[in-house]
């Protein structure tokens, strides 16, 4: 016991640091969870070690909160939306690349048919772990190239139930293909059909009425034994403990409670993801690493480069060429599920000791290259193409005494139909993507940026405006927005929105020209509306 805490406080003291140092450089934080499992490891001769399969439990139950998370925004209605960009992109990519990977590692490398199969089969798959969260964080979600990810992410995590069933029948001589078809078939028609009717009812019940009891635990304890016990269903049918969760999900998508249960479950996820990481970087072999460097390297770029080149010619057949670009940089790597089919694989003897710890190091050191690309996937997509999404790089517009309006919340939207009625130029920047695509969607011309920024006020032509009107929310963006179009431009015509007097106050060092006292001007409007009714009542 007394060593086991010591490897706690050690794993938890050295993640702590590394993360601070790494968040310095602005390095993901997966990066440190990841190298705090190889230090860990290493220093306490972890390697070939049976008493990480807990970790390795407690690692995978990140994957399943992560397939929840999934589940909850994977309602009915929207997958039914999504149905042609989840099962043909999904399943092509799947196909396209399982196939090629297939054909090199059997015909040009010489690996047994087996082997082949799995390493393709394994290779195929992408980063849920990785990529989601970025894309959530970020609000690339929202966009084409996003919403295709996430599709292809929930294809492949989909696509790990009938792999790992092949493991089984690959292993099994005694029963045949259509036995465990038929099996299979059988088992997930029990388990759908559970989780649809009986499970939906227990389901809901248990979060009516631990909501109506007005105790967050005990909210959060259905939760918790709602997501653990699909997912122990779905393992005892011989599914993976994700498909449970991510069904657990789907229902709860159709109930009221599940902004509530997403935003409760969050951290607890995280922690468990962290676990996960931390878990991978135990598998990292740093001496059979060093004595087959080239080898790894070498096969870790062609296997990356041929997926990006499948998943971009896929794309590329109906996106334009900046969301191809995009989407395979974003899903090249090999995903997390590919350690549970080599985990399988290697138990059934269907792969050698160092075939598979050749394969775990490929996985893992394409996992750790991702944060990096993902994160600055707008910088490496502008290296092949004009990016229109890429925050603060705007093409010079062709104007002059135009209006520039900042945000584009409710307020901007309003002003935005205004300005349009009375057929003022004007142009619209906000630093929230979804906004900026809900603003080109009614066809206005936004863009994607900081007022604050130079190369943005430079775009916008900033010093032939007519005026500028700032309609964001907090005082400190309206500060600094400010502050900056005067410092670049002193004659700007500045009509700011402000919520109090102690807004205005504290902007009255600032040269505006125009405050707009929402309050104010709202109560004007009220009494100016109430006036007519008055003398009518007299």
């Amino acid at each position: 016991m007394d060593s086991i805490l010591i490897i706690i406080a050690v794993s938890l003291a050295l993640a702590s640091v590394i993360n601070i140092v790494l968040a310095k450089f602005s390095i993901s934080h997966i990066i440190g969870y990841i190298i705090t499992g190889t230090i860990v490891s290493n220093f306490f001769d972890f390697n070939g070690s049976t008493s990480l399969h807990s970790l390795d439990l407690i690692g995978e139950f990140g994957i399943v909160f992560l397939m929840f998370t999934i589940g909850l925004e994977m309602s009915f209605a929207k997958l039914g939306k999504m149905k042609e960009l989840i099962f043909f992109n999904g399943f092509m990519q799947v196909a396209a690349s399982a196939s090629v990977i297939f054909l090199m590692a059997f015909y040009i490398f010489s690996i047994e048919a087996i082997t082949a199969l799995i390493v393709a089969l394994s290779f195929s798959l992408s980063s849920t772990a990785i990529v989601l969260p970025y894309l959530k964080k970020s609000k690339d979600i929202v966009t084409p190239y996003g919403k295709k990810s996430v599709a292809i992410l929930v294809f492949q995590d989909l696509a790990v139930i009938p792999i790992l069933l092949l493991m089984s029948f690959l292993s099994n001589n005694e029963l045949s293909l259509t036995d465990i078809f038929l099996k299979t078939l059988l088992y997930a028609s029990i388990i759908i059909l559970f989780m649809f009717t009986v499970g939906k009812k227990i389901i809901s019940w248990l979060l009516h009425f631990s909501s109506n009891a007005r105790m967050e635990e005990l909210f959060l304890s259905s939760v918790f034994t709602i997501v653990l016990g699909t997912s122990l269903i779905a393992h005892e049918l011989g599914f993976t403990y994700s498909l449970g969760a991510f069904i657990a999900g789907m229902i709860i998508a159709e109930t009221k409670f599940h902004i509530k249960v997403e935003s409760d479950i969050s951290s607890y996820k995280d922690l468990l993801l962290g676990a996960f990481f931390f878990s991978i970087g135990t598998k990292i072999d740093v001496f059979y690493f060093i004595s087959n460097l080239h080898w790894v390297l070498g096969t870790l770029v062609l296997v990356m480069l041929i997926k990006a080149l499948i998943i971009y010619m896929l794309m590329r057949a109906k996106s334009n060429k900046s969301e191809a670009i995009k989407s395979a940089l974003a899903l090249c790597q090999v995903g997390e599920f590919s350690f549970a089919i080599f985990a399988l694989a290697l138990s059934q003897n269907l792969l050698a000791e160092n075939v598979a710890s050749f394969l775990i190091l490929i996985t893992v050191l394409s996992m750790i290259l991702t944060p990096f690309m993902v994160a600055n996937i707008y910088k490496l997509s502008a290296l092949f193409v004009v990016e229109f999404f890429e925050a603060d790089k705007i093409t010079t517009v062709n104007a002059s005494n135009h209006t520039i309006v900042c945000g584009f919340a409710i307020l901007g939207r309003i002003v935005a139909k205004e300005l349009t009625q009375q057929g003022i130029n004007f142009f619209i920047i906000s630093d929230n993507l979804q906004h900026v695509l809900l603003a080109r969607k009614r066809g206005y011309n936004a863009y994607f940026g900081h007022l604050d920024k130079q190369p943005v006020l430079e775009s916008l032509k900033v010093e032939q405006t007519n005026s500028i009107i700032v309609t964001v929310n907090t005082l400190k963006n309206k500060q600094i927005i400010c502050q900056a179009v005067l410092d670049y431009y002193p004659d700007a015509n500045l009509i700011v929105k402000v919520s109090t007097l102690e807004e205005k106050a504290a902007m009255s060092d600032i040269k505006i020209n125009s405050f707009v006292h929402a309050q104010h001007e709202t109560a004007m409007l009220l009494v100016k509306q109430s006036i007519p009714t008055a003398s009518k009542v007299d």
